[in-house]
Formats: structure tokens, sequence, C-alpha cells
């Protein structure tokens, strides 16, 4: 299945992927790093969830896996000539393109398939390539003034990636944050007064060699995956057994892996239909609580988290309910990064973490 990739070019425009370019890398044919995986899956199962830090040393799959994902993804339903991906099913009322649709409708609203987004968002780009500005080239030429949409626009209901996050200025990390928060975007100056829709996966990715987020950041997204360079041999030879293959022919290389990838895909599908008639457990809440009054965890967003991406994981595995275990399993992927620094403390955060989690859930 073929993904819509939006990369900056110079100017800060965005073009979509040629459609004759090479299918992207299969996800199934990743080796290893399961953490990654399972973030990534999970937050497009529940975007709620609030995205996925990525942090790990250079060349390690992390932009790989985040195309790769979006493209198990099915198809998405868009109004046509709506800049926002709006749903023609639930047209957003703040949205300035289908809002006068929805009040004037008059039988069915025209609307077109179209491949899941992944945009990029380069580092030099500006606050109004972000979220929008003024439309030059109208108030030139018709002397009105119009907003042009920015990356946010385009990203609605698909993937927001950074890469380096950890080195983007903080002021844009938090409006991202913000705006992946509460999906809306509002931007009002240079006299425009705009609200459109903007629920998308935020995936930040870094490496730690070149600095972390402010801890006031980092707590924002949703799950936090560490990512290592594989150090078992025979899983090397694979990685790049795999990788040669691929780049030696694309085409072929994604019909060998056609069969895994349908498996994924239609996992991820049933996982997103089941996902609201699963049941959290009053067992499962308690033992959220407890782990992060045991980890000492600032706030709440560590529960919500824990709750939701365990909901999420009993969706994926088929089931009808989340408890203590699927607490257990998401809890590194969810607290690791919302730990309390000591200096004194000689173990490591997951160590820390599983030790709280056999004092808790055992």
């Amino acid at each position: 299945m073929a993904t819509t990739h939006l990369s900056a070019s110079k100017n800060g425009a965005t073009d979509p992927a040629s459609p004759a370019a090479a299918p992207v890398y299969p996800f199934s044919a990743i080796v290893g790093q399961p953490d990654l995986k399972l973030g990534l899956i999970l937050c497009a199962i529940d975007p709620t969830i609030g995205g996925v830090m990525v942090m790990g040393h250079r060349g390690t799959a992390k932009s790989t896996a985040v195309r790769a994902l979006a493209a198990l993804l099915p198809p998405m339903r868009v109004i046509t000539g709506c800049p926002y991906n709006c749903d023609p099913a639930h047209p957003a009322a703040i949205c300035p393109h289908c809002s006068p649709l929805i009040n004037r409708r008059r039988g069915a609203i025209a609307a077109q398939s179209i491949a899941v987004p992944v945009v990029d968002l380069p580092l030099g780009a500006t606050e109004d390539r972000v979220v929008g500005s003024l439309d030059i080239e109208r108030a030139l030429v018709d002397g009105v003034q119009a907003f042009a949409p920015g990356l946010l626009a385009r990203a609605n209901r698909g993937f927001l990636y950074i890469d380096e996050v950890n080195l983007l200025e903080d002021h844009l990390v938090d409006l991202l944050l913000d705006v992946a928060q509460s999906g809306m975007n509002v931007v009002e100056r240079e006299g425009i007064s705009v609200r459109h829709p903007a629920r998308f996966v935020l995936v930040g990715s870094g490496n730690p060699e070149e600095g972390d987020l402010r801890p006031q950041l980092l707590d924002r997204f949703g799950l936090h995956a560490r990512i290592v360079t594989i150090d078992d041999v025979a899983e090397r030879v694979e990685i790049v057994r795999r990788r040669m293959a691929f780049d030696a022919d694309p085409h072929a290389f994604a019909a060998q892996w056609e069969k895994e990838q349908h498996k994924v895909q239609r996992k991820v599908r049933a996982a997103q239909r089941r996902l609201a008639g699963v049941t959290l457990g009053d067992d499962a809440l308690l033992a959220a609580a407890q782990l992060c009054v045991a980890l000492e965890i600032d706030g709440h967003r560590g529960e919500l988290t824990l709750c939701r991406a365990a909901v999420a994981l009993a969706a994926y595995e088929g089931h009808t309910a989340a408890g203590p275990h699927e607490i257990r399993r998401v809890a590194r992927l969810a607290l690791r990064h919302r730990l309390r620094k000591d200096p004194l403390e000689s173990s490591g955060d997951d160590a820390r973490i599983e030790r709280a989690l056999a004092a808790t859930i055992g």
C-alpha cells in the first residue's frame, strides 16, 4: 500500500512523493527494536495516547519505522478540495473549508481516498510555515486577506514526524505539543483569525548524544521508545542483508514481505475497530495508580497514558478487556521519560520500573 510522504524543500514548500517512487521499506521487515514498533502501532491504533518520542543512535531505523508504519494503515476518505483532510463522514465544524459545506449541504459531499499523510517537519521551519500565515499572493493579486495553511494542516489525520526533535527550538516543540493535544490549530495574526482541525500522531526522534528535550516537554509525549544499536551478530547480518536486498530491488523486496505486511495490517485495522469496545478493569486502574505512586511520577499523565496504551494493546492482541498484564507490558514505554532524575540512583530507568512492577503488580 502506498503512503503519502510530504517533505520540505529548501523554500519550505511540501510536495507529495512521486507516484512512481519506490515503495517504502516494509514495517514487518525491520529487525528487532520491539519498543519502537510497539509504540508506533499503539499510537496508530489510538492517537489520543499522545505520540512517540524515539531516542537512539543514528542508523537505528527510527525514520524508516515511522514511514513504514504509515504504509500499513488503510487509505482514508477526505473531502475533495479540503486542505485539512477532513473526514466526509464527520466534517469538522471549525474547518474554514468545510463549515460552509455543512451549513448548506444538500446531498452527499464530494470525497476521495488518499494515503495516510506523513509530514516531515524540517529543523529550519519557521513558525509561520508550521502553523500557517497570510496568503501573500492572494493579498497582492486579489487584495483580500486569506489564510495559507501550514504543515499542521497537511498533517491532520496523519503523522507529523520531526527528526532531531531535541535540536528544534523549544517554543516550536511546545506549540506542536499543544496542538497535538488539543487537536486544533489557532492562528491569530496579521488581521487573520483562523481555527482548523489538526489531529495527528506526533513522532519525534533524536540522538541522545546531541542533548535531551527539557523534562517539561518530554513529559508531554505519550510514549518514549529508547532504541539501541543491536549487538547480536546474527541480527546485524540480517539487517544488512535485508537493506541491501531492498536497495537493489525495492519492488521485489516489498513483494517478498507482502504476506507479513498484510498480517500486521489486518491486526492494526481490527484493533482500530475493536478499540471502543475494550474495557479497562478496576484492577488495571489500581495497578497503574500504584505504579505511578511507587515511581513518584509527577502529575497524572502517567496513569492516563498507561491506561490508554494498555487498552490499545488489548485491542491489538484481540482481547476485550485490559488488565494488569497489559499495564505491565506498556509500563516502560509510558513511564521511563517521566521518572525523576536522581543523581544518587545507580540503576537505569528500566531497572527502576522493573523493581516497581515487581513490588506493585508482581
